[in-house]
C-alpha cells in the first residue's frame, strides 16, 4: 500500500522529493526494499504533522519550499490533487497551511466518525473539523451539503516548525484531529474542494475495495 502512495506522490510534477517519515523499522525497510528513501523518526508524537515537523529536520529545505503531507493509507489518491493543494501557498505567501476537503455523495459518510467533516468561511478557510455532523441541518426542507476532510495537507517550514512546539489542545484531544490544534491556537487553513475523493484504508473492509479497484485497474490495462 505505502508503494503505491510513493509511486504515486513521485508523479506529481511538483513534487521534487518524496520521503516516508515513520517510527517503524520493518516500514523504513519495505520503503528501503522497493527502492524508496524513508525517515526514521521518534515513536512519540501525537500526530502525522508532529512526525513530518521531525524528519524535515533532516532535509535541506529553504524557507520558500513547501511540503506536503500524503498519508500513506491513501493508496489510490488523484495525483493532480497535490496541484490543487498547493496553489493557495504559491498564490498567498501569507498563507501557511492549507489542505483537501470534498464534497459528500454518500449520504452514509455524513454520520460515520471514520469520514472527518468540514466548516468553512466564505473565503475558505477552516472553522472547525469534526467526527460528527457540521453543520447540523435543523429545518428538514434545507439543502443539505456536507464536505469531507481529505487527509492531505500542505505546509510551509516555519508553520511546521510552530507547530510541533505547540501543546496538544482540548479539541484535538476531543476529536483525535491534529489540525484543530492549529485551529486553536489561532492559525488558519485554507481549504481547497477537489472533485477527487480519496479512500483511505482504515478498516479492513477498506482494504477489500482498494484491492478490488486495483486488481479491475490492472484488468483494464492489460
Amino acid at each position: 500500500m505505502i508503494e503505491h502512495v510513493y509511486v504515486r506522490a513521485l508523479s506529481c510534477p511538483e513534487v521534487s522529493g518524496v520521503f516516508v517519515a515513520t517510527d517503524d523499522e520493518r516500514i523504513a525497510s519495505c520503503v528501503r526494499g522497493f527502492g524508496g528513501k524513508a525517515i526514521k523518526t521518534a515513536q512519540t508524537h501525537p500526530s502525522g504533522t508532529d512526525r513530518i515537523a521531525e524528519a524535515v529536520q533532516t532535509l535541506p529545505l529553504d524557507e520558500e519550499d513547501l511540503i506536503v503531507n500524503i498519508q500513506g493509507d491513501q493508496p489510490l489518491f488523484e495525483p493532480s490533487i497535490v496541484s490543487e493543494l498547493i496553489k493557495p501557498l504559491t498564490e498567498d505567501n501569507g498563507i501557511e497551511m492549507s489542505t483537501l476537503i470534498f464534497r459528500i455523495t454518500d449520504e452514509n459518510e455524513v454520520t460515520d466518525p471514520k469520514h472527518v467533516k468540514v466548516a468553512a468561511d466564505r473565503e475558505g478557510y477552516a472553522l472547525f473539523f469534526s467526527r460528527s455532523p457540521i453543520p447540523y441541518f435543523r429545518d428538514a426542507r434545507s439543502e443539505k451539503v456536507h464536505y469531507k476532510h481529505l487527509g492531505f495537507y500542505a505546509y510551509r517550514p516555519s508553520f511546521l516548525r510552530a507547530f510541533a512546539s505547540l501543546p496538544v489542545g482540548k479539541l484535538e484531544s476531543a476529536e483525535k484531529l491534529e489540525q484543530l490544534r492549529a485551529l486553536e491556537h489561532g492559525f488558519k487553513i485554507k481549504t481547497v474542494e477537489t472533485l477527487f475523493d480519496s479512500i483511505e484504508v482504515d478498516t479492513p473492509d477498506d482494504l477489500k475495495r482498494v484491492e478490488t479497484i486495483i486488481k479491475r485497474q490492472t484488468a483494464d490495462k492489460a
